[in-house]
């Protein structure tokens, strides 16, 4: 299958020549847009939203029928692989994600195993195909997991944290049950990242959400080393093109050359990290992504512009040596006004243009 009509993401991932810098934005189709949370509403709730292929498709294009963007992404959630496991997911109101059976028994940890997800995720795969059939070769769809630690969190805490303490304390008081939880990860991840790129996901996405927050040693042995048995087990090509592979640490600019030596082929920068320091420090190994603070679409058309083309500088020209994906340094908030993406993605369009 030839590649998307418009293919400037895959090529800026790839590090080969683009017409300008694409864009997609973490959560582009979210609560900041009042088609989505129409969609939402019908859907009766967030899980109802996400297990509806037909109502995540809409919702997937959404934000594509508003601006310009480069990519399409998946609308799921990465909790849909811990709830395949059977722990139970439900949104409570105000509360965010919860598991009914969180992860504390030693029992329950060593009966953990991964999903099939063709038995127990067919409605994300079911997305997939439907998402591209959609898009009819417009866009490239970019698929993505949770990274195994960051599933692992969720999985032990029984929903978020302000500090980790449950998980952070199996880490040190009993490291073989989290490595335990984080091997079944892995291939769980591995499992249903292939099982998108076999549906037609044309590139996909590694969110560690949390790995920012261990220590240096503790990173590298219950993060990165997962993250990096999940990109070995990855299909690298499907339908005769290259499935690239991005990873996202959010704080992880300290580890950004031991991320580049896991085989991904571009890595997500978040806004606290200089995206010109982290060229300089990957080389051409990867292409990076990133990386604009999401807070700064609540400034005015003007300043949003300024940042926006402040990123790009700092980033530098591409030379064909380094690929640039231009995005935030974090998810949009639900709080953001759509007329200012509206300015970010154009300006970014036209101030990286090649003439």
């Amino acid at each position: 299958m030839a590649r998307p009509k418009n293919d400037n993401f895959l090529r800026a991932l790839l590090r080969e020549p683009v017409d300008y810098t694409p864009t997609w934005l973490m959560r582009q189709a979210g609560r900041y847009l009042p088609e989505y949370n129409e969609t939402r509403r019908r859907a009766g709730n967030f899980l109802n939203l996400c297990k509806n292929p037909g109502l995540a498709c809409e919702v997937t294009l959404q934000p594509l029928a508003r601006f310009p963007l480069d990519a399409a992404i998946l609308f799921s959630d990465i909790l849909t692989v811990p709830d395949a496991m059977g722990l139970g997911l439900y949104f409570a109101e105000g509360e965010g994600p919860k598991f009914e059976r969180p992860l504390r028994e030693e029992w329950a940890i060593r009966d953990l195993a991964a999903p099939d997800p063709d038995a127990h995720l067919r409605y994300v795969l079911d997305a997939v195909r439907e998402i591209r059939r959609a898009l009819d070769n417009s866009v490239p769809l970019i698929g993505f997991s949770g990274s195994p630690f960051t599933l692992a969190c969720y999985m032990v805490e029984g929903g978020g944290s302000d500090d980790f303490r449950t998980v952070k304390t199996m880490l040190y008081d009993r490291p073989d049950l989290l490595h335990r939880i984080l091997e079944v990860n892995a291939q769980a991840v591995t499992d249903y990242l292939n099982a998108q790129i076999e549906a037609g996901a044309q590139a996909v996405q590694i969110f560690d959400t949390w790995g920012g927050m261990l220590s240096h040693a503790a990173y590298r042995e219950f993060s990165l080393a997962y993250m990096q048995r999940v990109i070995e087990g990855l299909i690298k090509s499907h339908d005769d093109e290259r499935v690239p592979c991005i990873v996202f640490t959010k704080g992880g600019g300290q580890w950004l050359e031991a991320i580049a030596a896991t085989g991904c082929d571009a890595i997500g920068v978040d806004w606290t990290t200089d995206l010109g320091e982290a060229r300089r420090r990957v080389g051409d190994k990867v292409a990076l992504q990133g990386n604009l603070d999401p807070m700064a679409l609540f400034a005015s058309n003007e300043a949003v512009a300024g940042e926006a083309r402040r990123v790009l500088d700092n980033f530098g020209p591409a030379d064909g040596k380094g690929g640039h994906v231009f995005n935030l340094g974090h998810g949009i908030s639900q709080y953001t006004a759509p007329e200012r993406v509206s300015v970010l993605v154009e300006t970014v369009r036209q101030h990286s243009r090649h003439s």
